[in-house]
């Protein structure tokens, strides 16, 4: 079951923003995949892993962590989890730590007995309100509008999504576009999906052709999927699990009960026993 996020959304799509993120060229991220893993025999799940395609020693598994709500127990955890996963993998490479915050306000700090991996870099925390960073590339772009405040958030996020139509493949720019709309929604969420593609310009561009096209090819990907898959009623409680899954993350980013049981179309009372 894949981990339902905004950041492991962007990273799925853009891997490069993660090694931009630590100072890295994005096309490190060539060598890696990007999976939320789970530890076997275990109830771990580590949010997201790059995780070398090939067979080099060289490369670190790179273990990150998303938290947009506090948090406590998180450094432990985290760590819990990681060296569960070396133990049971027979990935034998070096690996590295990165935790994201929303914002420093939400970080407990790091408990006294972890802190010569935090020393040492081996593990890095990442403020995303914190970052200032010029000349933005489009994925880190879409990352920092995460946190920026609603008022400035649409204009950013119009910008966002005309720099789009510089992204060759027709597959990923609907995917960034669709992607900096859920983050709008999270913004806006009193406003109708009408108000926000008003609000983003999106109106004439998911008339256009190529966008049409690519939804098609979406969509036709989807159809075939769903064959393999089984009935249409394997369909329906699939998509709905999708959706449960979906709800601790969006806890994370700040939303209430009430929001995301809007934002899914669930009842507060589904939405409620989710998060437990």
């Amino acid at each position: 079951m894949k981990t339902d996020s905004i950041l492991y959304r962007l990273f799925k799509t853009f891997p490069g923003v993660f090694f931009e993120l630590l100072g890295q060229s994005p096309v490190e991220a060539e060598a890696y995949e990007f999976l939320s893993v789970e530890v076997k025999q275990t109830n771990f799940r580590i949010d997201g892993a790059f995780l070398p395609k090939q067979l080099d020693l060289k490369r670190p598994i790179h273990f990150t962590e998303f938290q947009f709500q506090p948090d406590p127990e998180l450094y432990s955890r985290l760590l819990t989890e990681i060296f569960m996963y070396l133990d049971k993998t027979e990935i034998r490479n070096d690996w590295r730590g990165t935790v994201i915050w929303m914002s420093r306000r939400l970080d407990p700090g790091v408990p006294m007995r972890y802190w010569e991996f935090f020393e040492s870099q081996r593990v890095q925390v990442i403020y995303l309100d914190e970052l200032r960073l010029t000349n933005q590339s489009i994925g880190l772009g879409t990352l920092t509008l995460v946190v920026e405040p609603p008022e400035q958030a649409s204009v950013k996020a119009r910008s966002l999504i005309d720099r789009s139509r510089q992204v060759p493949d027709e597959q990923v720019r609907r995917k960034l576009v669709e992607l900096i709309e859920t983050i709008i929604v999270y913004k806006f969420p009193h406003k109708s999906q009408a108000e926000i593609q008003a609000m983003l310009g999106l109106g004439d561009l998911k008339q256009t052709r190529v966008y049409q096209e690519g939804l098609e090819d979406g969509e036709r990907k989807g159809r075939i999927e769903g064959k393999l898959e089984g009935k249409l009623e394997g369909k329906l409680e699939g998509k709905l699990e999708g959706k449960l899954e979906a709800v601790p993350r969006l806890l994370k980013l700040g939303l209430t009960l009430e929001q995301v049981a809007q934002a899914l179309e669930l009842d507060v009372a589904e939405v409620r026993k989710a998060a437990r």
